[in-house]
């Protein structure tokens, strides 16, 4: 039988794998889902995995031989932290938990504005803000815009900056938000104008993601719940 929250983790993983694609598209990678796994065979956008896990027990040698682990860099999201992929040459780079929060659940009035960044030039200025100087504002290319499932949210203050903000991946039973930031106040700043924008744009659809560490006790402060773990293994670390 499964669960509320293993239907929840299943939902979660496939709008995972749809945004990967989404972002893999605009870097001329194409990914293909399968029975258990989505997987690309060329090498993915930084920070996003070569493979996403769709359905518990999936067999590591069947989804390993669907990405390059010869370039350097492969990974692959583990969707319910249920695979070894030791023997294969990959480590655990990191563990989070899914997270979960209810369709049109209220959230507190944001202090900040916002919109949906609808053109280039809009793109850029939240991207920029986005990397805050690190180097990988070339990550969010234009033809991002041209994908109907993706919204990129800015949080704007008083003077129309862009200073916080959020990705947006809708599918068909969830709506999936990443790239949570704010350049001041962190995820707790961040997460009152996404979620406001979530609200209104999306009203029907619970919200899912997921987070680890301090950014997860934030999102639990925001109403969001832990539904389930996950694991993300790099090659040849």
């Amino acid at each position: 039988m499964t669960t509320p929250k293993q239907l929840l983790v299943l939902a979660a993983a496939r709008n995972n794998a749809e945004w990967c694609t989404a972002m893999s598209r605009t870097h001329g990678s194409t990914g293909e889902f399968g029975a258990h796994a989505w997987a690309a065979p060329s090498r993915t956008p930084l920070y996003y995995p070569d493979a996403v896990t769709l359905e518990p027990g999936a067999d590591p040698a069947a989804l390993v031989s669907r990405i390059d682990t010869v370039a350097p860099g492969a990974s692959v999201k583990d969707s319910f932290a249920d695979l070894d992929l030791t023997e294969a040459g990959f480590e655990v780079l990191f563990e989070a938990q899914w997270i979960h929060r209810p369709a049109g659940a209220p959230a507190p009035a944001p202090d900040l504005s916002w919109d949906v960044a609808g053109d280039p030039d809009a793109l850029r200025a939240w991207v920029l803000a986005w990397d805050d100087g690190d180097g990988d504002a070339d990550l969010f290319r234009p033809e991002l815009l041209d994908d109907p499932a993706t919204f990129v949210l800015a949080g704007r203050s008083a003077d129309g900056r862009v200073v916080a903000g959020a990705v947006a991946s809708r599918s068909d039973r969830v709506v999936g938000i990443s790239n949570v930031f704010a350049l001041d106040g962190g995820p707790d700043t961040a997460w009152p104008v996404v979620l406001d924008a979530v609200n209104k744009l999306f009203p029907t659809l619970p919200v899912v993601g997921y987070e680890q560490g301090e950014d997860l006790a934030a999102a639990i402060r925001h109403g969001f719940e832990p539904v389930g773990p996950l694991r993300v293994w790099l090659h040849g670390r």
